[in-house]
């Protein structure tokens, strides 16, 4: 088994399924990792939360539940449904902050898995 897909593996990525996606470019699947550290959906989310701007936080996690879905981010994916079907019927809750603060917990999870993925020989 690979350092790669021991380290997706343990994170909880269906490798297989990923690798597929992904054409079995384990380097390629980094790469693209690597861009969700720059995309702006987590930070957008964050601040029409603050905000309380349900469409534009429905907006931010409908992209990041498509990105998180395709990278094969399992955890990360299933912690953003929580808060996309609410978002999506404008639903004024108070759990909001709760759900986007495990959205963060899992996004960091991804970060120390890319880190790893990094640190691999590829």
């Amino acid at each position: 088994m690979s350092d790669v897909k021991m380290i997706m593996t343990a994170y909880g990525v269906d490798y297989a399924l990923t690798m597929e996606r992904f054409m079995q470019q384990e380097r390629m699947y980094v790469r693209i990792l690597g861009m969700l550290f720059k995309d702006e959906s987590l930070p957008a989310l964050q601040k029409a939360i603050e905000e309380k701007n349900l469409e534009a936080a429905f907006q931010a996690a409908h992209t990041l539940k498509g990105v998180s879905g395709n990278l094969g981010l399992t955890s990360l994916y299933e912690a953003v449904c929580e808060i996309v079907e609410p978002l999506r019927r404008l639903e004024v809750r108070g759990d909001y902050p709760e759900k986007l603060e495990k959205i963060g917990q899992e996004f960091e999870k991804v970060r120390g898995m890319y880190a790893e993925l990094t640190a691999c020989s590829l």
